[in-house]
């Protein structure tokens, strides 16, 4: 996964002050707190929680009245007395858990295993034993496609391409469950191996890859011209903001004048790798802000000591969902950058994950988030400025086998959105 941004007081084009900045906007978090955060598709907001119930106060509380308690155990008499085989008492408990956080009909709430809960951490560092290929899922067709595969990575080695439809995973049909599970059933000890079938050009192949321990970066960066330079962000993890710190700079160096960020596929991540980034590219203001079911206000800002001054494009589609939503919105509201592609995801709410003494987790939506218009995109996404459908003008099978280091500036401008955002900042659309 991949991903950038930043900030200053500043007049709009038109002389006008931005609407979005405020003298009294909130200071930003300490540093200690900088890891607590984070959203995207399967995953969001870590919170330092340690949460312990009692029997006591769960009976007399809510929903283990009882009559709840005791049709659990008449349930469990059934199962026990019928059941053709034997059952495994941990597992049945796990569905319990499970269970009750399925019954908020909520997509994003999740109890995670310890087994879980630590693959779920290792996600959120970009380093963990996998493929190394980057995986998005339909919401409505739950079809599963890979939306890009890293250079040296066992993906890469076992001919798995960018496109490719991912049918099964062992024997697990891959549009059976959320991308989140499916992921972890990808993942697994380093040197086992991991059986896939895939679908590409309307016929099944089967490939059987190694898996290895993947340190994924974030962030990838070319110059596309002597002046327009290119950075790709494929998550918000713990290091996207160094990353994307050093690409854009190097880029400068090079002579950039104007920039596009791509964040199509993004399915978003840690809200302070995307505020950090976008402090260093917008000016004094609030970025997002989050409201909690009690109706208390957070506020996540950028401030006065920098910001980036040159054209910017965001390329965004039905893939770009949370953290990539705060950066696109934030662009957008602040008048900063067009945003360029076909609507985004359109996830809008917040996750806390709260870690159980058992090393099991909770991962629960606590909060709504805002763009700084006050706008929450749940369920909507953010419509670019500018629609373009995805269309790759040149040889995409050769492509596909390039290594990162191997692309050139042709490669990139074949693909129809990256072009019009180059056409759009270079004056030719």
């Amino acid at each position: 996964m991949d991903n950038t941004n930043n900030n200053y007081d500043f007049p709009r084009a038109d002389g006008q002050q931005n609407p979005y900045t405020s003298q009294n906007a909130q200071k930003k978090r300490k540093p200690g707190f900088k890891t607590g955060l984070f959203i995207g598709i399967a995953a969001t907001l870590v919170i330092c929680l340690l949460v312990t119930f009692t029997a006591a106060s769960a009976v007399t509380g809510g929903v283990l009245t009882p009559k709840t308690l005791s049709k659990i155990g008449l349930l469990n008499g059934i199962i026990k007395n019928y059941y053709y085989k034997d059952t495994d008492k941990s597992d049945l408990q796990t569905g319990l858990y499970k269970g009750l956080l399925e019954g908020l009909n909520d997509p994003y709430s999740e109890y995670y295993t310890p087994d879980e809960a630590k693959a779920l951490e290792e996600s959120l560092t970009g380093n963990y034993a996998g493929i190394g290929a980057g995986l998005t899922q339909d919401k409505k067709t739950m079809i599963v496609t890979v939306s890009f595969v890293y250079d040296g990575s066992p993906a890469k080695e076992a001919g798995l391409q960018k496109g490719d439809i991912i049918e099964s995973v062992e024997d697990i049909d891959a549009t059976s469950m959320e991308l989140s599970d499916l992921v972890q059933k990808i993942r697994g000890q380093a040197g086992s191996e991991v059986h896939l079938v895939i679908i590409r050009d309307g016929k099944e192949q089967d490939y059987t890859i190694k898996r290895q321990n993947i340190q994924i970066p974030s962030v990838s960066h070319h110059m596309l011209s002597d002046t327009v330079g290119y950075i790709r962000i494929t998550e918000f993890s713990s290091g996207t903001a160094d990353e994307f710190d050093a690409a854009l700079k190097d880029l400068q160096g090079q002579g950039m004048t104007s920039v596009i960020f791509d964040l199509r596929d993004n399915p978003g991540g840690l809200v302070d790798a995307v505020t950090k980034i976008l402090d260093e590219l917008l000016p004094e203001g609030t970025v997002v802000y989050t409201i909690d079911h009690d109706g208390k206000r957070e506020d996540y800002t950028s401030d006065a000591a920098t910001y980036l001054d040159m054209p910017m494009a965001v390329l965004i589609n039905g893939n770009s969902a949370s953290a990539s939503e705060i950066f696109s919105g934030a662009i957008r509201d602040f008048k900063a950058g067009t945003l360029i592609g076909t609507t985004s995801y359109g996830k809008g709410v917040v996750q806390s994950t709260m870690p159980l003494a058992d090393g099991s987790l909770v991962k629960l939506t606590t909060m709504e988030y805002f763009t700084p218009s006050g706008e929450n995109i749940q369920g909507k996404g953010i419509t670019p400025d500018i629609e373009v459908e995805y269309e790759y003008n040149g040889d995409a099978d050769a492509v596909a086998k390039k290594s990162d280091d191997e692309m050139t500036a042709e490669d990139f401008l074949n693909d129809s959105q990256i072009k019009a955002a180059y056409d759009h900042l270079t004056g030719a659309d």
